[in-house]
């Protein structure tokens, strides 16, 4: 079986339970090689909204990468990868991304994505959001990316948070592709 790479990025955005579950995850698809690249606000939003630690989320990524490290195999298009999550993506990370601002490993990464015509999934985390807000997004529209706020649903009837997140992240991995466990899609019996 050919190993497919998906690179995760983490900012501090709220919300980064996602990124854990997602993680999670992509652990359930063996032909799947998650690169992971985290940016410096990420460890103080874990220690806010989880009973994880850093070090918990580096565990399980099949490759850790150094977000000052621009010169990361991620960094390069001539590195084979079927795309990049940004999850959460904060504000600061969504204008870096659509502004071409590429001073850490993360943005490099998404940047790469984009000129490399590769899925771009930016699960943005804002509300309400701004005119600056929606500019930035349309124009990483514009360049490819895919805008995925993780907004609830009610049709697939979660009774926990567990559930919104895991309805959330089967609609990411949707876009590679990926069948998750547990992912409940619109009139299909599970």
């Amino acid at each position: 079986m050919t190993t497919r790479r998906i690179v995760v990025g983490v900012s501090g955005a709220s919300g980064v339970p996602l990124a854990f579950n997602l993680l999670k995850e992509l652990r359930n698809h063996s032909e799947i090689e998650t690169h992971l690249v985290v940016s410096g606000g990420t460890e103080r939003t874990i220690e806010m909204e989880t009973d994880y630690d850093l070090l918990e989320l580096h565990c399980l990524a099949d490759v850790l990468h150094d977000n000052e490290n621009i010169g990361a195999s991620i960094a390069s298009g001539t590195f084979r990868v079927d795309g990049m999550i940004v999850v959460p993506c904060s504000m600061k990370t969504l204008a870096g991304i659509a502004h071409g601002y590429s001073d850490n490993l993360l943005l490099r990464a998404a940047d790469v994505n984009i000129k490399e015509r590769r899925k771009l999934v930016l699960v943005t985390r804002e509300t309400p959001l701004s005119r600056l807000h929606l500019k930035n997004m349309l124009t990483a529209t514009e360049y490819g990316a895919i805008i995925m706020p993780p907004m609830l649903t009610y049709y697939n009837h979660p009774e926990t948070i567990e559930d919104m997140e895991t309805h959330i992240v089967g609609k990411i991995l949707h876009e590679f592709d990926i069948e998750a466990t547990h992912y409940k899609r619109w009139c299909e019996d599970k």
